[in-house]
């Protein structure tokens, strides 16, 4: 939840707490309840209602892709409203049985709740399209009211998601598009090769966070470096699987070569001078490699370095007497820590002095 925790559609985490005996897990407050009790509720969705909230389910399916996360466990008990209002946000929750993957991992625990596991789970060979096909389920649930796959027993249920033809007969479904039909019948295709899924993990996401990082000043830079070495295990866990994934050879260091190979094996096609623009960027002491910490400063989500404890932690770094204020002194001096005596200080200066009193 960390590692997806700037996405606005997915349920933020307020902190975690342990006693003896639990494990609390602080979340934001969701008090429209859950996607399944709505469901319940009207009966089943129009399709310009079930549109807009299977185009936030998929978005959310995608943006765990792209940062390497498998959710496992997609259904309408865990899509949360933030409120009682109509058009109240959806938010995903209950990442218990998420994982981190790589491009091509498969996977052979049979994990998530008998109505939305796909068939390839059932036969404890699977990936990331697994996803897709709960979210399928879903959405012909969000038009009918009814699963597409249904028994009186759970081995009933099984079976019928490895054999049984989808129902386009029963009511409401003579009534509801054919593009509607199509895209339910893409994401429940039985073969999870042919099946509609996005397959470009990390790519969308890092790529995004390295441009963003490419274009902030160097105090800036600096700061989120502060922060991002900082920050605790659970916060930064996400980001340690993105960077053993581009960091082919576990030298701790990724080149050029494992940046550019990283970005065309998940599909990017971005020419090998902004790669090394990007790469120059995420380089904060010019070593020629980005090391994991110049990384997780790149790659860590800009809400990190908004939070309030993560901003007077960076301040007091720069702060060194703790007078309130950083002087040129102090910020020569962490230059000199992050191996910048190069930098030019008085244009840095300018960029955040707002008020002239350098």
């Amino acid at each position: 939840m960390h590692h997806l925790s700037e996405h606005p559609n997915v349920v933020r985490i307020k902190g975690t707490y342990e006693d003896v005996l639990f494990v609390h897990i602080v979340m934001e407050l969701c008090a429209g309840g859950e996607l399944f009790d709505r469901i319940v509720q009207k009966g089943h969705y129009s399709e310009r209602e079930a549109a807009k909230l299977i185009k936030t389910i998929v978005g959310v399916v995608e943006a765990c892709h792209s940062l390497g996360v498998m959710h496992r466990d997609l259904k309408p008990e865990n899509f949360l409203f933030t409120s009682s209002d109509e058009d109240a946000a959806l938010k995903a929750t209950d990442f218990g049985l998420s994982v981190f993957y790589k491009p091509d991992e498969t996977f052979s625990d049979v994990v998530g709740s008998p109505y939305y596991v796909a068939p390839e789970v059932l036969h404890k060979h699977y990936g990331h399209e697994a996803d897709v096909w709960s979210a399928g389920v879903i959405l012909y649930i969000l038009l009918s009211g009814v699963p597409p796959f249904w028994a009186e027993t759970e081995k009933g249920i099984f079976r019928e998601i490895l054999q049984a033809k989808l129902d386009f007969e029963s009511e409401p479904w003579p009534g509801i598009s054919d593009s509607a039909k199509d895209l339910i019948q893409k994401m429940l295709d039985r073969n999870s090769k042919t099946r509609m899924a996005p397959d470009k993990p990390l790519d969308s996401a890092v790529l995004s966070r390295l441009k963003q990082f490419s274009a902030m000043n160097k105090l800036k830079k600096m700061a989120l470096r502060v922060i991002a070495e900082r920050l605790s295990e659970e916060e930064i866990g996400g980001l340690k699987e993105l960077f053993k994934m581009i960091d082919t050879d576990d030298s701790g260091t990724i080149t050029f070569d494992e940046l550019k190979e990283g970005l065309s094996r998940v599909g990017s096609d971005l020419m090998e001078s902004e790669i090394k623009d990007l790469m120059d960027a995420a380089d904060i002491d010019n070593s020629g490699t980005i090391d994991y910490g110049e990384f997780l400063a790149a790659t860590v989500h800009l809400n990190k370095l908004e939070r309030e404890e993560n901003l007077v932690s960076a301040f007091s770094f720069f702060d060194k007497d703790g007078s309130g204020y950083i002087t040129i002194d102090e910020l020569q001096q962490a230059c000199k820590e992050f191996g910048l005596s190069e930098l030019n200080l008085d244009e840095m200066i300018r960029e955040i002095d707002q008020d002239n009193k350098a």
